[in-house]
């Protein structure tokens, strides 16, 4: 079982910078894929970037170059650098990880999810 805590969200004007962190623990062979997603008021969950174990990583289009997603392998941690915010991001941010708790088994785990309010 994995257990997902996320920190770093809050309020900041249009403009500013963020930077989210996700740190996983508990009992598990491995971690595959790590993830951000955001559901913003009256949406639907969307995935905002991903990171593989290999470093390959994947942005939404409207993220795309003010957004960097980064992981630390040695503490099972991924972080969300976000820059040049919009109104449009506030959102409540989740942190998403695709783990082995066995060496054939895949699960999904998901944070409690951290606010983001870009406003003036």
């Amino acid at each position: 079982q994995v257990h997902l805590v996320e920190s770093g969200g809050g309020l900041v004007a249009p403009g500013g910078s963020l930077r989210l962190s996700c740190a996983a623990s508990g009992r598990f062979f491995g971690i595959d894929v790590m993830a951000w997603y955001r559901q913003g008021p009256g949406n639907q969950r969307e995935k905002v970037a991903d990171i593989t174990a290999g470093g390959g990583t994947y942005y939404k289009d409207s993220v795309k170059g003010r957004f960097t997603i980064s992981r630390d392998n040695s503490k099972n941690t991924v972080d969300l650098q976000m820059t040049s915010l919009k109104p449009e991001d506030t959102a409540v941010y989740f942190c998403n990880v695709q783990y082995f708790p066995t060496a054939t088994q895949r699960e999904v785990a998901w944070g409690q999810g951290t606010q983001v309010t870009v406003s003036s």
